[in-house]
């Protein structure tokens, strides 16, 4: 069964960078779309960034020149790198594997 766990949230100033890693166990990971998705309070899941099987990303509008998708399929890894992060950024972050397994997220708070 496959399993995604995230790391790499914390509480940052505007401005900021953090780096998402996502590990991902069991099942084959290289043929599969990954993705990063946040929801803040009171708000829907989005998308913020996907990568496919073959390396092609796509970005939220919002997030799109400071934000960076990657994966290393040897290591069974996604990473989603925030740069200059906004208090807008602020929500628990989500890993998708084929849009269907989720992980059970990290909170990113942006604040001073």
């Amino acid at each position: 069964q496959v399993q995604l766990v995230e790391s790499g949230g914390g509480l940052v100033q505007p401005g900021g960078s953090l780096r998402l890693s996502c590990a991902a166990s069991g099942g084959i990971f290289s043929v599969y779309m990954m993705g990063w998705y946040r929801q803040a309070p009171g708000k829907q899941r989005e998308m913020v960034a996907t990568i496919t099987n073959i390396g092609r990303t796509t970005y939220a509008d919002s997030v799109k020149g400071r934000f960076t998708i990657s994966r290393e399929n040897a290591k069974k890894m996604v990473y989603l790198q925030m740069d200059r992060l906004k208090p807008e950024d602020t929500a628990v972050y989500y890993c998708n594997q084929g849009g269907t397994r989720w992980g059970q997220g990290t909170q990113v708070t942006v604040s001073s």
